[in-house]
């Protein structure tokens, strides 16, 4: 059965057109995702499909009576008011519904009649068989083995408003789930969840039998989950019926392709366009008997005229990211043993142990809240317990990038780092897709992406030897994450990062450090080593 249906649908923002009459259906049951560049409109797919947005032309339609539940990534300020519980506990609407009628009927019973006490309880025992339908007696369960999933036990009695912006966002994915609606769409679910809540997610979702629609930039996660990739590419449509490594491989496939169909229609063209020429030139050399070549010039010329001309594919614009480093650091890069901290009354390490050596690439992974980043700044301030090897040169970039100055532009900006005329300097931030009026724009008016683009430019204008990234992958699309893995993996130098992405850290890692009850585990591999690791020791 059709869940979701696209006709032509088209969207524009005043004069820019985002969506170009796309057309694609969604089966119940099917689990999609939706990718493309960032800016592409893929979340206004979903706000079209949910009816938050107005379509420009086309057609969208939804199954009858389907429910749909979206998450999207802003705050909801009509919850503020109230706790986590009562959020969670809200979810269920049917539910609650019923047993306020139960409620009711109980109180109706203690004050009828013997004759109308058959009735009454015949009316109650209706709406308890309904309730037990709909799983009323399990709301608690469903509340509590999710709540334990996400690991945020500690915030159910909190306010919403007192919420950090990373929990609002969790809590307003638990809010929806528990809905268990006909059609989840799912707008960047994996921001702001480790290691152990994606696991669950994924594990939620693959049991998950009803329509699920997602947009993401965690490939690992979208391997996992769905069975069919929608790519808006220019403001169409191209559908892959498998996951997001199928996609990977098809749509080189489908590029190649098109590239030789491209140059074979270019090749006839010009075959063609020779032809013309010399039949002409036959009828000049013959003429006057020559009208026969150039009634046969014509004849090509209106079949030429006839040929739809296919575009030149295009790769996307990828950057071109190098690290250079001239400065060689020793072979010892950062030691601790016995590494004891706390914050206020809050034990963070109790005697943790760590050693990275020259051109090693280390991921820092652990729980949310269990002391990644607080490990970073400790290195990052020189901490006296933590010995920093010689010669070394600390490139950084933290997990909320803030400039300096935030009313510069990023022309401004860039011009603090660059040694070169500008004329150099406009150069190379084309390259980061700054230009034109991009190069303006103040830095308090830049997205996610575009700051971490920026950070980078800045990064790689110094000789660092030592790179220490805090969720370097967040707010960038999938193609420059594939750029910075390359750079990465060709950097000269060491490399200690925090994570979640585990296909970005499949890429890179060479070691996996596990921040577990105040120590730290050492891996050797990427992600899919250690994985393989824990699940050898668990079977001993």
């Amino acid at each position: 059965m059709i869940e979701i249906g696209l006709n032509k649908l088209t969207k524009n923002y005043g004069n820019k057109e985002v969506l170009k009459e796309i057309s694609f259906e969604i089966k119940t049951g099917e689990h999609v995702a939706i990718i493309g560049q960032n800016g592409c409109g893929k979340s206004t797919i979903l706000k079209l499909i949910s009816k938050e947005e107005n379509k420009t032309s086309g057609d969208v339609f939804i199954r009858k009576d389907a429910t749909i539940g979206i998450l999207t990534q802003q705050p909801k300020v009509e919850l503020n008011e109230l706790t986590v519980t009562e959020i969670l506990y809200s979810s269920f609407e049917k539910i609650n519904f019923l047993k306020e009628k139960l409620d009711m009927e109980e109180k109706k019973m203690l004050s009828v009649t013997d004759k109308e006490l058959e009735k009454a309880i015949s009316k109650y025992s209706k709406l308890q068989e309904e309730f037990i339908t709909i799983g009323g007696y399990e709301v608690t369960s469903k509340v509590d083995k999710i709540v334990a999933g996400f690991n945020i036990q500690k915030l159910v009695d909190k306010k919403y408003k007192t919420l950090s912006g990373g929990e609002k966002t969790i809590i307003n994915l638990i809010a929806i789930l528990l809905q268990e609606p006909d059609i989840l769409l799912l707008d960047e679910p994996t921001n702001h969840l480790d290691i152990n809540m994606l696991e669950w997610l994924e594990n939620f979702l693959n049991n998950y039998k009803k329509t699920v629609v997602i947009i993401s930039h965690d490939r690992y996660f979208l391997d996992k989950v769905v069975k069919k990739i929608i790519l808006i590419d220019n403001g169409h449509e191209e559908i892959f019926h498998g996951n997001y490594s199928y996609y990977l491989e098809e749509n080189e496939n489908r590029i190649m392709r098109e590239f030789n169909e491209y140059k074979n229609q270019q090749k006839q063209i010009e075959a063609m366009k020779k032809s013309i020429k010399r039949l002409r030139e036959y009828g000049r050399l013959a003429y006057p008997c020559g009208e026969n070549f150039y009634r046969r010039a014509a004849s090509i010329e209106k079949r030429l005229e006839k040929i739809e001309l296919l575009d030149k594919p295009k790769r996307e614009n990828k950057i071109p990211l190098t690290f250079d480093v001239t400065k060689r650091s020793g072979n010892d890069i950062i030691e601790f043993h016995k590494f004891c901290f706390s914050i206020g009354e809050k034990e963070i390490f109790k005697n943790a142990e760590l050693f990275i050596q020259y051109k090693e690439r280390v991921c820092l992974m652990g729980k949310n809240g269990s002391g990644k980043s607080t490990l970073i700044k400790e290195i990052l301030n020189h901490n006296s317990s933590i010995k920093i090897g010689s010669n070394i040169h600390i490139g950084y970039i933290p997990q909320e990038i803030v400039f300096e100055d935030e009313n510069i532009t990023v022309l401004e900006e860039a011009h603090k780092y660059f040694h070169g005329p500008e004329e150099n300097l406009r150069s190379a931030l084309f390259k980061f897709l700054f230009y034109g009026e991009g190069i303006f724009i103040r830095l308090n008016k830049l997205s996610g992406g575009e700051r971490i683009r920026l950070k980078l430019f800045c990064l790689m204008q110094k000789d660092n030897n030592l790179l220490i990234l805090d969720e370097p992958t967040n707010h960038i699309d999938i193609s420059t994450k594939e750029i910075l893995e390359e750079a990465l993996t060709s950097y000269n130098g060491t490399i200690l990062m925090v994570s979640h992405d585990r296909y970005f850290i499949n890429k890179v890692a060479t070691r996996i450090v596990m921040l577990e009850d105040k120590k730290l585990i050492s891996y050797i591999g990427n992600y899919n080593n250690y994985k393989d690791t824990v699940k050898r020791q668990n079977k001993i």
